[in-house]
C-alpha cells in the first residue's frame, strides 16, 4: 500500500510539473493540449485524494465537513456490520443448508478412523485429562467440589427416591426376571460339588449340636460323613425342585408373596414418613461419618496417584484405551448410516434450537469489538484492507481527469 501510495502522488507530481512547464511554454501550439490534460489530471488527482483520504481522517488536518468518516460514524458502522454478518452469515436455514452439505459426521469419522490422527487426539485428551485432575486435586477446588454434592446429597430425599427406583425396575414384571434369576443361581451352586460338601458339614454340625444322641445312633448303623453327604444331596434335589416349580408357575405362591413384599416396601418407602425419616437420617450420618470420608479421600488419593503416574507415563494404558475408543467411534461413523443420520438429526436440532441465540450473541460480540476499537487502528485495519485499491482510484482519477482535459480542450478548440 505504500508503494501505492508513493506512485499516485509521483503521479500527481509529473502531472503538476508537465502543467508548469506548459505554462512555462506560453501554452502554445502542442503545450495547449499539455497544459489541458495535465491540469485535469491534476484536479482529478487531488479531488481523488480528498475523497480517500476524508474515508479514514480529516485533510489536512481541516475540519472538512462529512470527512474522518469511518472513525466519526464508527458506532453505526459496527451495528450494521454485525447485523449483516447476524443476517446473511449466520441466519438458521444458512447454517442448516451448510451443515447438511458439509455432511460433518462422514468427515469427523473418517478423519478419526486414521490411527494417527485417532493417537494424536488422544495424546491431547491424555494432556487435558491430567490437568483437569491437577485442577480436582486443589484443596480448594476439592472442598467446593465435596460441598456442592454433599448439598445436594443432602437435599435428597432417598427414601422417595428409593421408591421411584423400584417401582421402575419392578414395572413389567422385571423384578419376577430378577427373582427367578437369584433362584436359578442359587440352585446352580447348592448343586456343585463344593457347595454340597459344605452343606454336608454344616448339617453334621448342627445335627451334632442340636441332636447328638440322633447323630450317633446313626453313627452305630452307618457312616455319618456319608450320611451327610446324602443328606446334602437330597437337600440339594428338593431345593432344586422348589427352585424349578418356582420358576415355572407365574402364579406360585412364593411369586406372588414376593409380588407382595416389594409393593409393600415401594408404598411405605413413599408414603410413610416415619420410614423416610429414619432413612434420610441414616444417610445423613452416612455422608458426615469421618470414618467414612476418610475413606473415600483415600480411595480417590489412590486413584488418583495411579491415573497421574498411568498418564505421565509413555506407555500409558489410557492413552491406548483412548486411541482405539476413539478409532472405534471413527470406524462406527463411517460404516454405520443409521447411527449417522440419527446423530446428524440430533446435531441439526442443536443447531435449530441454539442458533437463535448464538447469532445474537455473535452479533454482539462483533459490535462490541468493533466499537472497542481505537481509531487509528480502525483506520490502519481498514486501510490495510482496502488501501491498496483506494491508491488504484487516485492514479485513475489522475488519468480519467487528464482525458475528460483534453476531450474539454478538444471541444473548446
Amino acid at each position: 500500500m505504500r508503494r501505492m501510495k508513493q506512485l499516485a502522488l509521483l503521479a500527481l507530481a509529473l502531472c503538476a510539473g508537465l502543467l508548469a512547464l506548459a505554462h512555462q511554454q506560453g501554452r502554445a501550439g502542442a503545450w495547449g493540449w499539455v497544459a489541458a490534460f495535465a491540469e485535469a489530471a491534476v484536479v482529478g488527482a487531488l479531488a481523488d485524494w480528498f475523497a480517500v483520504v476524508a474515508l479514514f481522517r480529516r485533510p489536512l488536518g481541516l475540519p472538512f465537513p462529512h470527512t474522518a468518516i469511518l472513525p466519526r460514524r464508527k458506532p453505526q458502522l459496527a451495528d450494521q456490520f454485525a447485523v449483516f454478518m447476524r443476517d446473511r452469515f449466520l441466519d438458521t436455514p444458512t447454517l442448516l443448508a451448510r451443515l447438511d452439505a458439509l455432511d460433518p459426521l462422514a468427515r469427523l469419522g473418517d478423519w478419526l478412523a486414521r490411527e494417527d490422527n485417532a493417537r494424536r487426539l488422544a495424546t491431547h485428551l491424555q494432556g487435558l485429562s491430567g490437568v483437569l485432575l491437577g485442577c480436582i486435586d486443589d484443596a480448594r477446588v476439592r472442598g467446593l467440589l465435596q460441598g456442592a454434592v454433599t448439598q445436594r446429597l443432602e437435599r435428597l430425599d432417598l427414601s422417595h427416591a428409593a421408591g421411584d427406583l423400584l417401582d421402575t425396575l419392578t414395572a413389567q414384571g422385571r423384578h419376577q426376571q430378577l427373582f427367578e434369576q437369584a433362584l436359578l443361581q442359587l440352585a446352580e451352586q447348592v448343586d456343585s460339588e463344593p457347595v454340597q460338601r459344605t452343606l454336608a458339614s454344616v448339617l453334621l454340625e448342627i445335627a451334632g449340636q442340636e441332636y447328638p444322641l440322633m447323630l450317633r445312633t446313626i453313627g452305630l448303623v452307618a457312616d455319618t460323613d456319608e450320611f451327610g453327604r446324602r443328606l446334602a444331596s437330597a437337600t440339594a434335589r428338593g431345593l432344586t425342585r422348589w427352585v424349578h416349580e418356582v420358576c415355572e408357575d407365574p402364579q406360585h405362591p412364593r411369586r406372588l408373596a414376593f409380588d407382595q413384599s416389594v409393593a409393600e416396601l415401594v408404598e411405605r418407602l413413599r408414603q410413610d414418613p416415619d420410614f423416610a425419616a429414619r432413612i434420610n437420617a441414616a444417610k445423613d450420618r452416612w455422608l458426615h461419618e469421618p470414618v467414612l470420608q476418610d475413606y473415600v479421600r483415600g480411595l480417590w488419593d489412590e486413584l488418583r496417584a495411579w491415573l497421574m503416574a498411568d498418564l505421565a507415563s509413555p506407555q500409558s494404558r489410557l492413552q491406548e484405551q483412548m486411541t482405539l475408543v476413539v478409532q472405534r467411534l471413527g470406524r462406527a461413523l463411517g460404516s454405520d448410516a443409521v447411527l449417522r443420520a440419527a446423530l446428524q438429526a440430533h446435531l441439526r436440532t442443536v443447531v435449530e434450537q441454539s442458533a437463535p441465540a448464538l447469532r445474537d450473541l455473535a452479533a454482539t460480540h462483533i459490535a462490541r469489538t468493533v466499537r472497542g476499537w481505537h481509531d487509528e487502528q480502525l483506520v490502519q485495519e481498514m486501510e490495510l484492507a482496502i488501501g491498496r485499491d483506494l491508491q488504484f482510484i487516485r492514479l485513475n482519477g489522475t488519468l480519467v481527469g487528464g482525458l475528460i482535459g483534453l476531450a474539454l480542450h478538444a471541444l473548446g478548440g
